[in-house]
């Protein structure tokens, strides 16, 4: 029997006789290491960590990646209605969909905040919600992915404004009375991290033509090891790169942006396994 380095054959004979086959198991203490990771992330003045649940929505992870400190990044108002049954506090949420949510202002309302996508997005949720704050979703003109479809920027990806619409986006928070606080980019999942530092650079210019943005959100993507010979993304060697950008972006704005990271896969990749039966396998 090969086991996850976690599990020895007696736990995996205990969690067969108590909950059944085929049954998923977490490991509570590498979910909190990688969170440790991230919430250490190099940064010039002050960082958030979010969890993009949609790498693995299970409540009890959600709880412990919480207790850890991180937020939330949901990418739909059924995700966001998940981490608050999970028990995560509304404020502590950002909802960063394709689409509108079905149930938008109920999630507003309870103080869930908001990244919008598109134009169109700033417009209906400043019909919801005038006169508040939001973020953007910003293209920034270039990404990077393990495959074509996990690269999520640059002009072949539908994920955000297009950067030269930065104008159009600003004049219609304006009609709503809407502050634009945050700025949200993402590139892609596995994503090179070379580029990753490129797309930071280029989204600290973008965001220095927000005049009442606060917060840069630079995403996630980063790779991680999945098998053998696969090298994960070290967040200590990217984020002293991206310390320095941010400190000569305020000595140039005189704005001093927060940091906001948003990993998924990072930190869930390899914290489970799958128990079954030999009648399961087969």
């Amino acid at each position: 029997m090969q086991l996850i380095s976690f599990l020895d054959e007696a736990l995996v004979k205990e969690v067969q006789a108590t909950y059944g086959t085929p049954v998923y198991v977490y490991d509570q203490v590498t979910l909190e290491t990688q969170a440790e990771q991230v919430m250490a992330f190099p940064n010039a003045y002050g960082v958030t960590a979010r969890y993009a649940m949609k790498a693995l929505p299970s409540a009890a992870v959600i709880r412990v990646l919480s207790d850890c400190g991180l937020h939330i990044d949901a990418s739909s108002g059924f995700e966001a209605e998940r981490a608050m049954r999970a028990g995560v506090p509304a404020a502590h949420i950002q909802v960063t969909a394709q689409e509108f949510p079905h149930n938008a202002k109920d999630l507003f309302d309870q103080g869930v905040l908001f990244n919008a996508c598109s134009i169109a997005q700033i417009e209906a949720y400043g019909a919801l919600a005038p006169n508040t704050e939001l973020s953007i979703r910003v293209n920034p003109g270039l990404g990077s992915g393990a495959t074509n479809r996990t690269n999520v920027g640059g002009p072949g990806a539908s994920f955000g404004i297009w950067h030269a619409h930065l104008g159009d986006a600003l004049e219609a928070a304006n009609r709503h009375g809407l502050t634009v606080r945050r700025m949200h980019t993402h590139i892609g999942s596995g994503s090179d991290p070379e580029v990753w530092e490129r797309v930071a650079l280029m989204s600290l210019d973008i965001c220095s033509r927000l005049p009442d943005a606060t917060v840069l959100s630079l995403g996630g993507g980063y790779k991680v090891g999945r098998v053998k010979g696969e090298v994960s993304t070290d967040l200590q060697k990217i984020g002293l790169h991206i310390v320095e950008a941010f400190r000569a972006s305020a000595q140039k704005t005189g704005k001093e942006l927060s940091l906001v990271v948003e990993p998924g896969a990072y930190l869930v990749a390899n914290a489970g396994a799958l128990v079954c039966t030999a009648i399961d396998v087969v």
